[in-house]
């Protein structure tokens, strides 16, 4: 099974089933309905976010033909032909690909022509970032002269790097990661719908490993489901073996260790990791997710606000099991906010180096020296 299978077959089709998205959805839902669409958009937001989905949503929301509601009916041509991807005005381009001046000339010289069949020529441009100096001034000369039966829609994932004045001709909607939450519901619904149950842990590793993106962990479940038989539960040992995940607990023990000035232990239980099958990448960003996690524990215990105490760790408790927090918290006592900060900037560089490193792990050997050398200093 392909790892995207899920991502494709559960696809929204409608605006009111994208998930965690409600302030984007909404606006343009109004929009649609009062007939104030723009004729350019800037959709940004991390990968997985469905700044696509919602594109092609969009795209067929303004050329449906059945006007009694907002909502695209899916039941039109217009609407069948869009999520078939067979529409010819609908025009899906990867800029990561093509982002050469030449390909945007050649999409403006098709913007001349009216559309074929549906009321609107539709340019979903993915990676608007990425195009070149001199196609990113030829899109915005586009956009300045599009003729009204033209839309345009950019989406990407550092609008930073993109030129102003392209920026400033688009309505601008800023995705947000998926919480933990929305993702934990999302795949609860869809292993139900596939046949399978699924334990809690396994939900919350997938969506812990998932990183706020909808389709990746979308994906990670299809990797599950395609190695399990049909009707089984899906365990939290399944998601493990199958992502080369590790557990919480595990890098609980590891961050004792550190602490513990026990520098060789630590890299003997990421030895023995490693030697089992666990990614080296899936390591270092578990780890930092639990630094990260300690890290607001600790500054949530010194705020005096009883209120803002309990919200914050409502939301960890999205990702993290109530023995996971009270582990976390007794584990932050015996750091300071500065020494957990230091930790957190070591592995973060170390994971920088692994990219680099003939030896995958060595960056995070030698990591853990550092670490282990700088506690010991300060408890001296």
């Amino acid at each position: 099974m392909s790892d995207l299978v899920l991502y494709r077959k559960y696809r929204p089709k409608k605006f009111s089933e994208v998930v965690g998205q409600e302030p984007v959805t909404t606006t343009l839902l109004n929009a649609v309905s009062s007939k104030r669409t723009a004729h350019a958009y800037l959709f940004s937001g991390p990968r997985g976010s469905g700044k696509t989905t919602v594109a092609r949503i969009l795209a067929k929301a303004i050329n449906c033909e059945d006007e009694k509601s907002a909502e695209p009916c899916g039941k039109c041509s217009s609407c069948k032909e869009i999520t078939e991807e067979r529409a010819m005005d609908i025009v899906e381009i990867d800029a990561a690909s093509h982002r050469g001046i030449d390909e945007v000339r050649e999409l403006r010289e098709g913007i001349r022509f009216s559309p074929s069949n549906l009321k609107y020529k539709v340019f979903i441009l993915d990676e608007a970032h990425q195009l070149t100096s001199g196609a990113a001034n030829a899109l915005l000369k586009m956009l300045e002269e599009a003729p009204e039966h033209a839309v345009f829609i950019l989406a990407t994932t550092e609008p930073q790097k993109m030129i102003p004045t392209i920026i400033s001709r688009c309505q601008r909607f800023d995705f947000r990661k998926i919480t933990a939450g929305d993702i934990v519901e999302r795949l609860k619904k869809i292993a139900k719908k596939e046949g399978y149950e699924i334990e809690k842990e396994a939900l919350l590793m997938i969506a812990s490993y998932a990183g706020g993106s909808l389709r990746d962990a979308e994906g990670f479940l299809s990797q599950v489901i395609s190695f399990l038989k049909e009707g089984s539960t899906i365990k939290k040992e399944d998601v493990k073996n199958l992502l080369g995940a590790v557990e919480r607990e595990v890098v609980g023990d590891f961050v004792d260790l550190l602490k513990e000035g026990k520098a060789i232990e630590a890299i003997e239980l990421m030895d023995n990791l490693f030697q089992k099958g666990t990614d080296v990448e899936s390591f270092q960003n578990g780890l930092i997710y639990y630094l990260r996690e300690m890290l607001i524990l600790k500054i949530v215990s010194s705020e005096e606000s009883k209120e803002k105490q309990k919200s914050l760790i409502d939301s960890l408790l999205a990702v993290l099991t109530r023995e996971e927090i009270e582990r976390m918290k007794k584990q932050s006592g015996n750091f300071e906010i500065g020494e957990i900060k230091n930790i957190i900037d070591i592995f973060l560089k170390a994971g920088e180096r692994m990219k680099y490193s003939p030896i995958p792990h060595l960056p995070l050997e030698m990591a853990v020296a550092e670490v282990t050398e700088t506690l010991k200093k300060i408890d001296n």
